[in-house]
């Protein structure tokens, strides 16, 4: 009688032990780990138009940005205008965006400011290839953290021809034209 009560005493130190190296572990692995988002890096993307087709939230969560510190607020934009259009103005039948998703704003003689509408942006890039071709190149793509739904099999990824897309850490999950890492959110 009194080995089994030695037995049940010994049973709960190693439960006890076992227990307690259970939470440690996880405690020590939990703080390392954190949440993965996938990112498209805009240095590597060669505006294909596969991030408008291959999301598979319709539409994208792939959107244009424009990182205003380097935008040129060119009267003449090439990422806002069609080629050879014969007006510069707001005619819709003078604008490259397919679904008008960048407003143009009158600042002052001979500065626009180009503002991208995110909810009309389906991603197609068309803009960011003009303006990278003919202009300071401020237009870029990023998936948006806050639209996506973060599949982890990323359907862009796996189309994507030059294999610009790679999973960032939650704490930097934008990559920008600039380099800048440390900022949590794109530019406004």
């Amino acid at each position: 009688m009194s080995e089994r009560k030695k037995l049940d005493r010994r049973d709960f130190m190693r439960g006890a032990a076992a227990v307690a190296f259970t939470g440690a572990t996880w405690a020590a692995v939990g703080e390392k780990t954190e949440t993965k988002y996938w990112q498209l890096d805009p240095a590597k993307c060669t505006q294909c138009g596969r991030c408008t087709t291959h999301c598979v939230l319709t539409p994208s969560a792939v959107k244009c940005l424009n990182q205003f510190d380097i935008c040129g607020y060119c009267d003449l934009c090439f990422g806002y205008l069609q080629p050879g259009s014969r007006n510069l103005d707001t005619g819709a039948e003078n604008q490259l965006c397919p679904t008008a998703a960048i407003e143009r704003k009158y600042i002052e003689a001979p500065y626009y400011e180009y503002k991208i509408h995110e909810d009309k942006c389906i991603g197609c890039a068309k803009c960011v290839k003009a303006c990278l071709v003919f202009g300071n190149g401020s237009f870029y793509l990023q998936i948006r953290q806050d639209i996506c739904i973060n599949c982890n099999e990323c359907s862009i990824a796996k189309s994507c021809p030059s294999d610009c897309f790679s999973e960032v850490p939650e704490s930097n999950p934008y990559m920008f034209l600039t380099g800048d890492t440390h900022l949590a959110h794109p530019p406004a």
